[in-house]
């Protein structure tokens, strides 16, 4: 993301499933604070589902959040240790399991997994071009 104007958050930290609820605290503030009121209830439940899967698919809950804020998207990014990249599946309508990255796809205007040195970062985005009564 190069654009101008980029505002960001960046917090190393464990996932711990009993802390989600600071984290989504913290990133609907800073959402919030950029102008991006739209999408601060979608951006929390998005962060949520991504911490949740270092949790229970990375093999280390150790990651890395970042959050970027610029006049044409929020992009959130977590980067973890397991070089497994995620996959879309439509989950069963009775599976218990497998929905997280369908509702991502289907939450966010973009997303991806990309390889690293060290692991993987998964990203979303939320696009104002995505926005309703964007011009």
């Amino acid at each position: 993301m190069a654009e101008a104007d980029t505002e960001q958050y960046r917090q190393e930290l464990t996932v711990d499933p009993q802390h989600l609820s600071g984290l989504r605290q913290t990133v609907a503030a800073h959402v919030r604070s950029w102008g991006w009121d739209q999408v601060v209830d979608a951006a929390a439940m998005c962060v949520t589902e991504m911490l949740s899967n270092v949790n229970r698919h990375a093999g280390s809950d150790e990651c890395v959040l970042l959050l970027q804020a610029s006049p044409s998207r929020v992009r959130i990014v977590v980067s973890d240790t397991s070089p497994e990249l995620p996959v879309v599946s439509v989950p069963e309508w009775d599976s218990e399991r497998g929905r997280g990255m369908f509702m991502l796809s289907e939450t966010a205007d973009a997303w991806g997994a990309e390889p690293t040195d060290s692991g993987k970062d998964v990203w979303i985005e939320f696009r104002a071009s995505g926005l309703l009564g964007a011009a």
